[in-house]
């Protein structure tokens, strides 16, 4: 047990804590520098203090090692483990991203294991993280390299946006028509071009020549000096861009919905590799703010002491900046 009980309150911890935060990439990181606390077990501390001086090293001496892309998606694996649930393009993306981070760790942890390893107790970190590159693969095949869902996403899909863009390109060419002939009579100004307003393209006309036009107006700006109204030839086509687009948002449902009942049983693992995630942002916090104030590890030497350096924490190094001081 810690004594006394105010311990952490007496010394201030809860600065040490923000500062750790401070150095967190994540909200993962962060929620475990808030749970951080102080040992009296010889092994806890000894292996926090390995896992710390291993990241010291690894940040002094490596350019390789993943630091991007820290997502925590935990909430929306968590979410989406009700049936009939899909996970939205945003998070898919993030979830690509952060296993692809995810996996690049592992990989980098376990560059060494047939070998002995230079960062055994972080490599000790990824013996329950189970690596699904099929996942990001199937993610690939889904969504661009911006997050958005790809034309060939499914056949359905492609048709879906191949008429919507034939559609969209009738439109225009219809209502160009229009807006040069209603130039040439004086009942729109030159420079105007087609808007778009309440999802359907419309032309800009002064109110004095609404009539000219046979078309529905959609609305009018805020100083009156404008309508802008669907001429009455695009009307059908804009009924048709509309059943299109509610058609093309049911089938992005269905697609991620088809994959997050892929995922679906693989949740518990992911789960899993977000709190490995967790675990190599809090510690890497831990080394770089050892780095920043230019600590160095305690040696403790007799577990017998233990209870009386029970303050010790790996984040903290102390104040033992000039020497290995022995405990």
């Amino acid at each position: 047990m810690i004594y006394p009980d105010n311990f952490e309150q007496k010394i201030e911890f809860f600065k040490i804590r923000q500062l750790v935060s401070d150095h967190c990439l994540s909200s993962l990181g962060k929620e475990k520098a808030d749970e951080m606390r102080f040992s009296h077990t010889f092994e806890e501390v000894d292996v926090w203090l390995s896992q710390t001086n291993e990241f010291v090293r690894i940040l002094q001496e490596e350019d390789a090692f993943p630091s991007d892309y820290f997502y925590d998606v935990r909430p929306v694996l968590k979410r989406v483990r009700v049936e009939g649930s899909w996970m939205e393009q945003t998070a898919l993306f993030e979830l690509r991203r952060s296993l692809q981070t995810i996996n690049a760790i592992v990989a980098f942890l376990r560059r060494d294991e047939e070998e002995s390893s230079d960062y055994p107790h972080l490599l000790a970190l990824t013996e329950n993280v189970v690596v699904y590159p099929e996942i990001t693969k199937r993610i690939d095949a889904i969504l661009d390299g911006f997050g958005q869902l790809k034309d060939n996403a499914s056949p359905r899909l492609s048709d879906i946006r191949r008429e919507l863009t034939s559609t969209l390109n009738g439109i225009s060419k219809s209502l160009n028509a229009i807006l040069r002939k209603a130039q040439a009579e004086g009942f729109v100004e030159k420079d105007v071009s087609p808007s778009m307003r309440d999802g359907r393209l419309v032309i800009p006309v002064n109110p004095s020549f609404k009539r000219k036009i046979r078309g529905i107006v959609h609305d009018e700006s805020a100083s009156g000096k404008t309508v802008y109204i669907e001429p009455s030839e695009v009307v059908e086509a804009n009924n048709r861009i509309r059943e299109l687009e509610n058609d093309e948002r049911r089938e992005i449902i269905k697609i991620l919905t088809d994959f997050t009942v892929y995922i679906r049983p693989f949740l518990p693992d992911l789960l899993e590799s977000y709190n490995f995630l967790a675990y190599i942002d809090f510690i890497r916090a831990k080394a770089k703010f050892a780095l920043q104030i230019n600590a160095i590890r305690p040696v403790v030497e007799d577990k017998r002491q233990i209870d009386w350096v029970q303050a010790v924490h790996p984040l903290l190094y102390l104040s033992l900046k000039k020497q290995n001081r022995k405990v």
